[in-house]
């Protein structure tokens, strides 16, 4: 079993921050900046970098990050399953530090989704004004995804991804479903023909719904935009033809990917019934109308008993992929000082990127936990074993 509980990664910061600029001890704000801190130094970010970036954040969230975490979550926040408004991910590349981004929902707690979609637009305005990058492409997709009575589970997630420098990469995920579940696909469709994409609907999998919609934004080599699927109750074998991605992954590395993940014996191809996998394709040139990556994410967090099993199967990948678990386990120290074995969602996803160029990518998600910590769970055999 990994024990995390005595980890202590280059010096990190014991505590959540005191500084006067951030929000009092003992509120969400000191909470999540105090876990973004020491994730920047695992991620080896500077630390004027890091204390900006942790301003940035409770800046972001807004009134609540002033908030008593003695008082409960201020809504019911589709970012985690405690409905805290922050997720943290790492991504690891073979010999290189991980790559951090931090999500959240910076409308939060502000009344109805309409007025949270409009406090979310409000705050990636005010992020492109202090970085100096267009908000055009957003712009241009207003309509689709902020109607006056929005439907759906949230209005606008934005994620930094924590860079040296003190300039994070920027994207913003949007929800298909704002007007209207049945008018999800219509409604990705016609933002894909936007902004340039209008083969690309067509080129993705056969899926159960459409779950977000994701664009770039800011200084990006070359921006995405990606559609995100859900997959109830899939099997290894069917997730390994999800892909879209001209020439790879191959659906045997996908397949692998999914079992381990998953838990799943060799040779089994038990269906995953708890929550859907997702998949994700990337777009960036319009003549082929396919995408340039693939991203499969297992929600490693219902199909194990506790973190610690989590912990071992993240390892296990990373190894594969030529990164070092010990940074996993740093990042984990610097989240929670709990033992993994005592709750089950510390880790929520476990998810493998191919982008063309690019080597493969593990990324990590990590939950805040900033208001309960799941139990570990009795699980009953999967549905469909020997499918």
């Amino acid at each position: 079993m990994i024990d995390v509980r005595h980890r202590s990664p280059r010096g990190l910061l014991p505590a959540a921050p005191s500084s006067p600029a951030l929000p009092g001890t003992g509120t969400l704000g000191a909470h999540t900046a105090g876990q973004l801190l020491r994730l920047c130094e695992v991620a080896g970010l500077g630390a004027a970098d890091a204390a900006g970036y942790a301003q940035v954040l409770t800046t972001a969230l807004g009134p609540v990050a002033r908030r008593p975490l003695a008082l409960p979550a201020p809504s019911r926040s589709f970012l985690s399953d405690d409905h805290t408004p922050v997720e943290f991910s790492l991504s690891f590349e073979p010999g290189q530090a991980p790559s951090l981004r931090v999500l959240l929902e910076p409308g939060n707690g502000v009344g109805s989704l309409a007025r949270s979609g409009r406090a979310g637009l409000r705050t990636v305005r005010a992020l492109a004004r202090r970085w100096n990058f267009s908000t055009e492409r957003l712009d241009e997709l207003e309509d689709l995804f902020f109607p006056l009575s929005p439907q759906g589970p949230l209005a606008l997630w934005c994620a930094l991804e924590l860079r040296p420098g003190g300039v994070p990469r920027v994207k913003v995920y949007l929800n298909p479903a704002a007007c209207g579940a049945a008018r999800s696909a219509q409604t990705v469709r016609e933002a894909l023909h936007r902004l340039g994409h209008p083969q690309a609907f067509d080129a993705l999998p056969e899926s159960d719904r459409v779950l977000f919609f994701a664009l770039d934004l800011g200084d990006w080599d070359v921006p995405r935009v990606k559609v995100y699927t859900a997959h109830n109750e899939i099997s290894a074998s069917a997730a390994g033809h999800l892909s879209r991605m001209p020439g790879e992954p191959r659906s045997a590395e996908i397949e692998a990917f999914f079992r381990t993940a998953s838990g799943l014996d060799e040779g089994q191809d038990t269906l995953l019934d708890r929550r859907p996998v997702q998949g994700c394709h990337a777009f960036t040139e319009a003549a082929s109308g396919l995408p340039g990556g693939f991203t499969l994410y297992v929600p490693v967090r219902d199909y194990v008993r506790h973190d610690g099993e989590a912990l071992e199967r993240a390892s296990a990948l990373l190894r594969h992929y030529g990164a070092d678990p010990a940074q996993l386990l740093d990042s984990v120290a610097a989240v929670t000082s709990r033992r993994p074995e005592d709750g089950a969602g510390l880790i929520a996803y476990l998810a493998l990127a191919h982008q063309a160029g690019r080597p493969p990518r593990v990324t990590v998600y990590i939950s805040s936990e900033a208001y309960r910590v799941r139990p570990p769970a009795v699980l009953a055999p999967q549905a469909g074993a020997g499918h």
